[in-house]
């Protein structure tokens, strides 16, 4: 299996460092492993969702017309 450092995820997802490292330590991201002080990510291990956003946002609005 083929695995990317952080740095890399974060060039190809397009976000920050710090914001994968969340996710790796979150546990969010399936296959992950830690070589002594590196997390190293499968690569094609699939971006976590972004929590903050709802995915389906008019929804809300149609139930309460």
């Amino acid at each position: 299996m083929d695995y990317i450092t952080i740095k890399e995820a974060s060039e190809k997802w397009g976000v920050s460092t710090r914001a994968i490292t969340y996710h790796v330590v979150a546990g969010r991201i399936p296959g992950v492993i830690r070589v002594g002080n590196m997390w190293m990510i499968p690569k094609d291990a699939p971006r976590p969702p972004d929590r903050r956003k709802r995915e389906h946002r008019g929804e809300r609005r149609k139930r309460d017309v």
